[in-house]
């Protein structure tokens, strides 16, 4: 009997083989924004590996909009071709490529994370690394020493909203079949939704549905730009565990408002509105501490979710399917640990001979690994 984690999912025209899912993974290793062979490598290895979907890392859809030097663009043409080349290697191996189209906002021009992940300093001036100018819902820092955003206006606003939507179609020159507008973690279209940093007056602040506004324009506008027979995702922080922030009853009226734009999945994630999406000692960290998120808007709204956050093991993500809590799993930093996480999950779900397990894997691996087996299970445990 199939395992529903190994089972094909249908989103309008597309069918992508099975559940298990690569979620975006920044690298921070693009110049000028071209993906280069770093990227073909990291994501290459997540197809090899057997995931059915694979995301991009976040991609800007404006040159001031990246978080650091080292993001990955579609703000020209000449970004296509790069990223052609990763979505072809991905659709060779059977699966699917995909990818996420955002904007930092007052969180943009910082160091990449092993850097310190603060303001851009001393270390990034001396290799030509300077800052650029920053905009948000409203002229608020992220926190102390960090630049000063502009405040949006509406020619500021029409000009990001024209953006994603030229940045969804440059994604489909460049050979993806999904895309995902983040709204998550403390970025751009997150500052519009939180109390926390959206703190206008005027149509897109004060309550719920002006704070929602913005993003809302963000995501019809990819909608229309974006096939019709091809689905689109919205990533969000289901909670900021922060006093005052947004809540999942505030996730809930926004997944309800983006249901009628056409939006098939919502990838259901957390924190980020002050700082890091990990750093919220506010939202308890467990194994699988997301999940009811996405089991909360998939059972009270209808809508396909995603599940992400410390998902390890394949009987672990099997249940998320099984108990209805959503319609895909993302496996990301398990994935880095083990690209080869599919494969070996999918013989654990679905055991066979060793022949039938390692068919399954690219022809290249299978036939060494299927002797490998052979060899070992004549020789026993093998030594610590």
């Amino acid at each position: 009997m199939g395992s529903l984690l190994f089972s094909p999912l249908t989103l309008r025209g597309l069918t992508i083989p099975n559940r298990a899912t690569i979620p975006p993974l920044c690298q921070y290793s693009a110049h000028e924004g071209m993906a280069n062979d770093w990227h073909i490598v990291q994501l290459g290895r997540f197809a090899v590996g057997g995931f059915g979907l694979v995301f991009s890392e976040v991609v800007s859809v404006l040159r001031e909009g990246r978080i650091t030097h080292g993001d990955v663009g579609l703000w020209n043409d000449d970004q296509v071709a790069p990223l052609k080349r990763i979505t072809d290697f991905i659709k060779a191996q059977g699966s699917v490529p995909a990818i996420q189209l955002g904007h930092a906002g007052r969180k943009g021009s910082m160091q990449r994370p092993w850097e310190g992940n603060g303001p851009l300093g001393p270390d990034q001036f001396a290799k030509g690394e300077t800052t650029w100018d920053i905009v948000s819902a409203v002229a608020k820092p992220l926190a102390e020493g960090h630049l000063t955003p502009a405040g949006l206006d509406a020619a500021g606003m029409a000009r990001i909203v024209e953006a994603f939507a030229t940045g969804a179609r440059r994604a489909r020159a460049a050979g993806f079949e999904a895309v995902e507008v983040h709204c998550a973690h403390g970025y751009l279209l997150h500052q519009f939704l939180s109390p926390i940093s959206n703190t206008r007056n005027d149509a897109y602040g004060g309550d719920l549905a002006g704070r929602m506004r913005f993003p809302l324009d963000v995501i019809r506008a990819v909608r229309e730009a974006w096939p019709e027979d091809r689905p689109v995702f919205v990533r969000i922080s289901a909670v900021d565990g922060a006093d005052g922030g947004w809540t999942m009853e505030d996730s809930l009226a926004f997944a309800a408002a983006m249901k009628p734009l056409g939006v098939d999945v919502v990838d259901c994630s957390s924190g980020g509105i002050g700082g890091s999406a990990t750093g919220s000692k506010r939202i308890p960290r467990g194994y699988g501490f997301q999940v009811p998120y996405a089991a909360q808007i998939r059972r009270d709204l209808g809508l396909a979710t995603m599940a992400v956050g410390l998902i390890i093991g394949p009987h672990q993500a099997e249940a998320v399917l099984a108990e209805g809590e959503a319609d895909l799993v993302a496996v990301g930093r398990e994935a880095m640990n083990n690209p080869n996480w599919a494969l070996m999950a999918r013989a654990v779900l679905e055991p066979g001979t060793t022949e039938e397990v390692f068919s399954r894997w690219p022809a290249q691996h299978g036939w060494w690994m299927e002797k490998r087996a052979a060899v070992m299970e004549a020789l026993g445990a093998p030594p610590a």
